[in-house]
């Protein structure tokens, strides 16, 4: 049975573990002495929210020692998110869930930088820098992975490691801060919260990166460590163009939170963090500058940053008309709302009364006001971000705001959390786990393989989106759909440089975007006209041969 102990210094420890995870049971900074806690207590609460206290006593000592400590659950949270996402991620691979568009994209980025080269991906055109596209120079750090194990997969393996990350420091912040029961409640919500499932279990992308960052930056900020959230945070300026405005807000939290610290205690001289958070503010504003409006546009085959248009005015000028219609449609159409409920939800909405999640906002702002529907849709990678920025909410209010949360409000705010996850397990693409087809590869598939089998190595090949993925990492692939002639969307001739094969699938479900239906048939009659011999035509799947080419 785990026993109790006092330090000199009055604060309870646990005697029953490691001296390690003893020490993290500590009072962090700003919660109130546990002595102070326990007297405002009522009767039966021990501390876990009275959840525990109401079993019959000789079941206490059992069900307390089956959650482990701070780090123990954190690191086996972690290790359980990484076997699920990638065993998801894997299945819905080998389903052909998957595409070009992005895990093909993010292949050919990495496979250069695995090389030595520039990301240049014919995927998003001839001769296409990736960096001209978004500014994510962080995926150099993927290429030695992928130089061993050069394969689609690996970039979804790393994509789980990192993504399961970012339960350990939000795992452990929680159960020092709230108890083990919330700990063992927030860390399971973090790691099967909706926005995670929809970034892990569909291609790649590099945000992957961002949420670890933010996970341990934001758990930084909450136990008051004001140095270690800016160093996590930094590096998102690597990751996406737009997350500087993310590091620009960490440095607005360090900034208000030290000054308040500061006028508390007006004897001490000390502003270290509070330049160092005004010195974030103007490296995250002038960093996704610089990105948007000079190393962009000059990797960019256009000579633009390619999202201008999606955003109010369709340009960096576009003045008060621009501003005004970002006014109009910030909260319309009412899928926006939906998003809204959808990330305020898995906290009970508690979450909502801690200044920590006003770090959403640089990422929601832009989303809310664009013009492209996936952004406001929790159906997309994009949501990822803010998962650890929701659950840090949720942590610091029942840390600092324990006179919110008497014994009954704080079971039902961990039970409503509780019950929303599993509900949105249920609903995202994790429930394939107990979908028997899920673990079955369709005969559809298994021919789209054995097709694909027949291009050799090093050939270049024009492909369907959803068949890309299985010939990027051994040839260089571009979209069926790419050809030459006045209107780049409806091209009348082949490309400059001529694919070696023409694989195209007639059964690929992304039919408007980014080949339409209608351009892939044109196409393949191009080719068709210009000598391209048809090899196979299997289940929908067809593939053409260059009359030069030796197979």
């Amino acid at each position: 049975m785990t026993q109790s102990a006092e330090r000199s210094d009055g604060i309870p420890v646990t005697t029953g573990r490691t001296a390690r995870d003893a020490a993290d049971t500590g009072r962090l900074p700003g919660a109130r002495k546990p002595a102070d806690a326990a007297a405002q207590r009522p009767p039966g609460d021990d501390g876990s929210g009275g959840r525990l206290a109401r079993l019959p006593g000789r079941l206490l000592p059992a069900l307390r020692d089956r959650i482990p400590g701070p780090r123990a659950l954190a690191w086996s949270l972690s290790v359980a998110c990484f076997v699920l996402y990638t065993v998801v991620s894997l299945l819905r691979h080998g389903q052909m869930l998957n595409a070009g568009y992005d895990l093909g994209i993010f292949e050919q980025a990495i496979r250069a930088y695995a090389h030595g080269r520039a990301p240049v991906v014919e995927l998003k055109g001839p001769g296409f820098n990736l960096l001209g596209d978004h500014f994510h120079p962080i995926l150099v750090l993927v290429a030695p992975v992928y130089r061993l194990f050069p394969d689609a997969t690996t970039l979804l393996v790393v994509q789980a490691a990192l993504m399961a990350a970012a339960c350990y420091p939000l795992t452990r912040w929680a159960h020092r801060a709230a108890g083990p029961v919330a700990g063992l409640v927030i860390g399971c919500g973090m790691g099967a919260s909706w926005g995670i499932a929809t970034a892990v279990t569909k291609d790649f992308h590099e945000i992957c990166f961002a949420v670890p960052l933010l996970a341990f930056a934001v758990t930084a900020l909450g136990e008051r460590r004001w140095r270690a959230a800016l160093a996590w945070s930094l590096p998102l300026l690597l990751v996406k163009e737009d997350l500087g405005l993310t590091l620009a807000a960490v440095g607005g939290y360090v900034m208000w939170q030290t000054g308040r610290e500061r006028r508390a205690r007006p004897g001490e001289r000390s502003r270290g963090p509070w330049w160092l958070g005004l010195a974030a503010v103007v490296v995250g504003v002038a960093g996704t500058a610089v990105e948007m409006l000079v190393l962009l546009p000059a990797m960019n085959p256009h000579g633009g940053f390619d999202y201008w248009q999606q955003l109010p005015g369709g340009a960096p000028s576009g003045g008060g008309t621009g501003l005004v219609s970002a006014a109009l449609h910030l909260f319309w159409p009412p899928m926006k709302w939906l998003l809204l409920f959808m990330l305020a939800a898995p906290t009970a909405f508690f979450g909502l009364r801690s200044p920590l999640t006003l770090l959403c906002l640089p990422t929601l702002g832009w989303r809310l006001v664009a013009g492209n529907e996936h952004y406001w849709q929790p159906n997309f990678h994009y949501n990822a971000v803010l998962m650890p920025l929701v659950f840090a909410g949720l942590i610091d209010v029942l840390h600092r705001r324990p006179e919110l949360f008497p014994a009954r409000r704080r079971r039902r705010v961990l039970a409503f959390s509780a019950t929303f996850t599993l509900i949105a397990a249920a609903v995202y693409p994790f429930h394939d786990l107990v979908l028997p087809s899920a673990w079955r590869t369709p005969a559809h598939v298994r021919t789209a393989e054995e097709v694909a089998a027949r291009i050799p190595d090093g050939a270049r090949v024009a492909s369907s989106n959803r068949l890309a993925p299985f010939l990027t990492g051994r040839t260089t692939v571009s979209l069926v759909c790419f050809g030459t002639g006045p209107d780049p969307a409806a091209p009348t001739g082949l490309p400059a440089r001529l694919p070696d094969w023409v694989i195209s699938d007639r059964h690929d479900p992304t039919v408007k975007t980014p080949c339409p239906a209608a351009g892939t048939a044109r196409m393949l009659d191009l080719y068709r006209a210009h000598g391209y011999r048809q090899i196979t035509d299997q289940d929908g799947i067809v593939l053409l041969k260059r009359p030069s080419t030796t197979a």
